[in-house]
């Protein structure tokens, strides 16, 4: 029997690196973009460690703000994971440093994956597309969506609700013959094991920060969260599950927590150097007008989003796993690169 094969973009995130594993594990053949071609190599030695690729892996290089190769790339790819999309957790000078690749590259894939008669595009938003007017505590399902307009949002936040709202008018109004399926993943902040060594992502330079005595407050802010292991999962299983097509499925832990509350996890675990002591919301409102990586934070600070994961536990049959166990397998991930 023929293997399906998924051309995944930005192959070489954090989160695209974890869902490449678990295609190559349920075997499905892989196609991964990069912008770069001469980073795959790191990719393949980790993932080779993990499991044997055979001839199930390749790579082709493409950019979300150029239409050179999308294409060819998926002239053979019976599905699409979206991945790849900016993300920096400052607010960036110019909001369309962000805003463009995360809108134009999803407008780009879905029109390239129409043309390819692609089955189905599985695209990776997140929950903070879904944060109402981001200035209040807030209960969310997969009816919220975040109001771009409000004052709090941050240019990362437009960038995935605006990119995602393309996507679903993009499906409403394509053409009805062979339609393309569209399901859309919400993570929450999302922690877990790095497979290549890579701190420089948001969350593993944020984890880094947090066990080297570096980050001597922490914001007050609770969210539902997410190990990267559900969020690849999820990905995969979203793929051919029936009654996914046409929906968004939150992938978090079942309530919310506190990165107090994980500090507390790590220092109980011996790590000494982490602080668990909240900065007041005051202060880090006030300091917002001076810092552009805490102005990025002001939609979360103070506020509690509590995140309705029950349809995605119902749909995929699929429990979350615990975060004391994401706490702790980040931390000796990153454990064994410092060793610490």
């Amino acid at each position: 029997m023929k293997k399906s094969k998924v051309l995944i973009t930005g192959v070489n995130g954090y989160i695209a690196q974890h869902c490449t594993l678990e295609l190559l594990k349920n075997g499905y053949k892989v196609k991964g973009s990069i912008r770069d071609i001469n980073k795959v190599y790191e990719l393949k030695k980790a993932l080779q460690k993990q499991i044997d690729i055979k001839d199930s892996l390749e790579f082709c290089q493409l950019d979300l703000l150029f239409d050179n190769g999308w294409k060819e790339a998926m002239h053979d790819c019976d599905f699409v994971l979206h991945v790849a999309s900016p993300y920096v957790s400052y607010q960036p000078k110019d909001e369309n440093e962000l805003i463009k690749p995360a809108v134009e590259g999803t407008s780009r894939v879905l029109k390239f994956a129409k043309q390819s008669a692609v089955k189905r595009v599985v695209l990776t938003s997140s929950i903070v597309a879904m944060l109402g007017d981001a200035n209040a505590s807030k209960d969310i399902d997969c009816n919220s969506w975040t109001n771009i307009s409000a004052k709090n949002v941050s240019a990362y936040v437009k960038s995935k609700t605006m990119a995602e709202k393309l996507a679903w008018d993009f499906v409403k109004n394509q053409d009805k013959n062979y339609p393309l399926e569209l399901v859309v993943i919400n993570p929450g902040p999302v922690f877990g094991p790095t497979l290549t060594g890579n701190l420089n992502g948001a969350s593993m330079s944020m984890y880094k920060d947090l066990i080297t005595g570096k980050m001597p407050m922490l914001p007050q802010s609770s969210m539902n969260m997410s190990d990267v292991r559900d969020v690849a999962e999820i990905h995969i299983k979203a793929l051919k599950n029936k009654l996914a097509a046409g929906k968004r499925f939150i992938v978090t832990t079942e309530k919310p927590y506190s990165f107090q509350e994980m500090a507390k996890i790590l220092k109980d675990k011996g790590y000494s150097r982490v602080s668990t002591k909240e900065a007041p919301n005051f202060l880090l409102r006030f300091m917002a007008n001076f810092s552009n990586d805490i102005k990025g934070m002001l939609p979360f600070i103070g506020f509690v989003y509590n995140a309705d994961v029950s349809e995605t536990i119902k749909t995929f049959d699929w429990t979350p796993i615990d975060l004391k166990k994401t706490v702790l397998d980040t931390a000796k991930s990153i454990d064994e690169l410092l060793h610490l």
